[in-house]
């Protein structure tokens, strides 16, 4: 700037040399010298205009405003018969940048760095700016451990006043952390501080998570992991005194030294609580995880003061302050920490502000919330209300704040930001599974007609045993206490000869039912379902006896009513990517007198999840399943429990364990077939550890696991010979599986290998399937 001052100064003595001492005033204003800026936009800036008198400080004036435009690098002033002439020489414009050598970024973000540095085409040139472009480039390398990037940057004139800018980049070879060391640390060793750090030296997996290349984010990011990691185990003088980055004059290695004092390790000597307790010292205690005798962690003093303020954010002391003062007795080697509780004014929820849902209706949100206008503020209700709206997936995301209300100590309003999603789909799609071959589908569904919450869908699948063709209608809040109505009209097909190893027969059912969801608890719904449904059964030549025995009985058609209830609990932290709790399912189904079938069935499904660390979860799946029939009658061999395959056990063909019934061929004995034909009981358990894979920790979509598989069905747990009793019946496998919630659907894939099978066992080590069933 004082340079393009000077300038201007030098220029404005040459030009007024002639008439600075003399003032007129300005009848006309005219503009030379311009080629690509229009003569509006010179006299925008100028700050004189027709009719002012012109003077020395005007002219100075004048000059200052139009260099300080960027778009010259020349102004002069001159004056002809009171008209001012303004003289300018235009900087000349970016035609071209071209870039050569880019190998480590895509040169669309290159370019955009550049853009922000004020480089791009049709900008004015500036060899500043120019400068600035160039110290970008390299702090993006820099920013991937390419040290040794070297940049030249030549420019070309070109006609028109226009110039093209190139960038010559010499990569150079990426700097890679060499070794990292620890000073003072006597508790821990060296390698055990390193295994907790992102940071690291090369290894098979850095070319994809280039961990070994050094950032300075990261590097903080390390520190504090260190930093908690000690006092989360009592040592309380832990400090990081220093940290030295170096790298070798070739810019090639990077070494890190970690200059640390670890201090001694402290236990917890006392508890104590002071201030304003409100819910009593014996409830606060207990919310306090740390304990006396035990070592102190940073961790557990954290979440302690976490759940003494959500306590007492629930009973509307949203302000609450919670402090815990240590004393430290560093003879002993003990602490002992005075929980100060300062709960704040007790508020209440002024108003509930919804913003962003421009098609969902403010009252499909209010229904979902907890927390009401008028009440005091609950920290639980509020956590609960934004978990519920985030079920919904009606919007991609959920924001809730508790601002307070302003001049007012005792209320506070909520504010919900949502992000509308696309709620409706129409889709055509594909699957494929190892058993049914290709599946094709399309559904056309809305989760949310006319912003109103209500759910539409119809769906179609096929394949080559099962297709699906349905149609449903659900409105989840029938009642304003959640009791939802919904509606099914359905035709399902059955086709199990292209199963080799499955008794053959054909169903094909068509039916319409209601079913009523009555909420019982904030996670438990019971569901009663009621429907009419008309089966047409075929069998074949190579049917089982007791399949052709069936329909001698009952005919090629039957009606039935099915009344179905069940009872669901969802507990997970997340529906997608569950790392803890639990869920439930207890489902019953029995047939209405007045139908040709008398028959009930019940079973029950549970998952139980627990994390080990922050990425590795275990999974226990346990499912038992009782049927039969009644008023002398059994159960419908169609409406049989099955076993074997991807969803159940591993290892097995879909659907081939249990029972099997003998088919004489009718050419001799030695060809006789063994077919599995379900049975009444099913028992399956399931144990699984479920992590990322290494390279791919943060993505939630992608599984890798360890399992083992045992289960069967069954007639009876005793009975003589192999084709009723459990003991006989159950089957084991172990082996990994990869799960991948794609886009087009769940992609699972196993690789099992069975425990205790059996010659007529029919194996199958390698599943897969593609594609959501319905």
């Amino acid at each position: 700037m004082k340079f393009r001052l000077l300038v201007a100064l030098v220029c404005l003595f040459q030009t007024f040399s002639t008439w600075a001492s003399d003032s007129f005033i300005v009848k006309d204003i005219r503009v030379e010298g311009i080629q690509r800026t229009e003569a509006g936009t010179v006299f925008s800036y100028l700050p004189v205009k027709v009719g002012d008198v012109m003077d020395e400080e005007k002219a100075t004036e004048a000059i200052k405003a139009l260099y300080a435009t960027g778009f010259f690098k020349d102004v002069r002033l001159k004056t002809e018969n009171d008209i001012l002439i303004v003289e300018v020489i235009e900087r000349p414009a970016i035609a071209q940048i071209i870039i050569n050598g880019a190998k480590e970024f895509e040169k669309d973000k290159l370019l955009e760095g550049l853009k922000l540095a004020g480089i791009s085409e049709s900008r004015i040139f500036s060899r500043s700016l120019l400068e600035r472009a160039e110290l970008e480039l390299k702090r993006q390398y820099i920013s991937r451990g390419k040290y040794a990037v070297k940049i030249t940057t030549t420019t070309t004139p070109m006609e028109r006043n226009r110039v093209a800018i190139n960038f010559d980049i010499s990569e150079g070879r990426t700097a890679r952390i060499k070794k990292i060391s620890f000073i003072g640390n006597e508790k821990f060793s060296d390698k055990d501080l390193r295994a907790l750090l992102v940071l690291r030296k090369p290894d098979l997996l850095s070319w994809f998570t280039k961990n070994d290349q050094y950032s300075k984010q990261k590097l903080a990011a390390d520190l504090e992991t260190l930093r908690s990691h000690y006092l989360d185990r009592g040592y309380l003088e832990f400090n990081i005194e220093s940290t030295q980055v170096s790298i070798t004059p070739d810019l090639k290695d990077i070494y890190i030294t970690v200059n640390l004092t670890e201090g001694d390790q402290y236990k917890v000597s006392d508890i104590k609580v002071a201030g304003e307790t409100l819910i009593g010292e014996e409830e606060i205690r207990k919310l306090i995880l740390i304990k006396p005798g035990e070592v102190f962690a940073r961790q557990k003093l954290t979440e302690s003061i976490k759940a003494i303020t959500d306590r007492l954010g629930d009973d509307g002391y949203a302000f609450a302050n919670i402090n815990a003062n240590p004393e430290i007795d560093a003879e002993n080697r003990q602490a002992a920490f005075t929980f100060f509780i300062d709960p704040g004014r007790r508020v209440y929820v002024r108003r509930i502000d919804i913003d962003g849902n421009d098609r969902t209706r403010d009252e499909v949100i209010r229904r979902e919330f907890r927390q009401m206008e008028g009440a005091w503020h609950s920290t639980s209700k509020i956590n609960l209300s934004k978990v519920r709206v985030d079920r919904l997936f009606f919007f991609n995301s959920v924001n809730v704040e508790t601002p307070a209300v302003p001049n007012k100590t005792d209320q506070v309003d909520i504010k919900v930001k949502v992000e509308e999603r696309p709620t409706g789909s129409i889709m055509f799609g594909a699957g494929y599974s190892d058993r049914q071959g290709l599946i094709l589908n399309g559904s056309v569904s809305q989760n949310n007609i006319f912003g109103t919450g209500n759910f539409f869908s119809l769906d179609v699948n096929t394949g080559a045993i099962n297709k699906t063709y349905a149609a449903s209608f659900t409105n989840p809040y029938f009642t304003v206490n959640g009791v939802s109505l919904g509606f099914d009209v359905y035709k399902r097909d059955i086709d199990t000869r292209p199963l080799t190893r499955f008794g053959e027969f054909k169903t094909e059912t068509m039916g319409a039912g209601f079913r009523l969801g009555i909420p019982i608890a904030e996670n438990d719904i019971v569901s009663l379902g009621l429907a009419a449904e008309n089966t047409d059964i075929s069998t074949f030549t190579n049917s089982p006896v007791r399949y052709k025995d069936f329909v001698k009985e009952f005919g090629n058609s039957t009606v039935n009513f099915p009344l179905t209830l069940s009872w669901a609990r969802d507990r997970r932290d997340s529906a997608i990517w569950t790392t803890s709790g639990t869920t439930h399912r207890l489902f019953g189904e029995v047939s209405v007198p007045g139908g040709d079938l008398d028959y009930y069935k019940v079973s029950y499904h549970q998952k139980w999840f627990y994390s080990f660390t922050d990425w590795m979860t275990l999974m226990i799946n346990t499912e038992f399943g009782y049927g039969d029939g009644y008023s002398g009658n059994n159960l419908p061999f169609f409406k049989n429990f099955f076993a074997g395959g991807n969803n159940s056990i591993r290892g097995y063909d879909l659907n081939s364990l249990g029972p099997r019934d003998e088919l004489i061929t009718g050419i001799s004995s030695v060809n006789s077939r063994l077919f599995a034909i379900g049975a009444s009981k099913r028992v399956v358990g399931n144990a699984e550890l479920m992590f990322p894979l290494p390279f791919l920790r943060d993505d939630r979509s992608l599984r890798f696991s360890f399992f083992v598989d045992g289960g069967t069905v069954f007639n009876r747990f005793s009975k003589p010979g192999p084709q009723n009793d459990f003991s006989e019946l159950v089957r084991y496998s172990t082996g990994i599986a990869l799960t991948w919630v794609s886009p087009m659907g769940p992609l699972k894939v196993s690789l099992a290998e069975p425990l205790n099978d059996v010659p007529s066992d029919n194996l199958q080590r390698f599943q897969f399937m593609f594609g959501q069933q319905f």
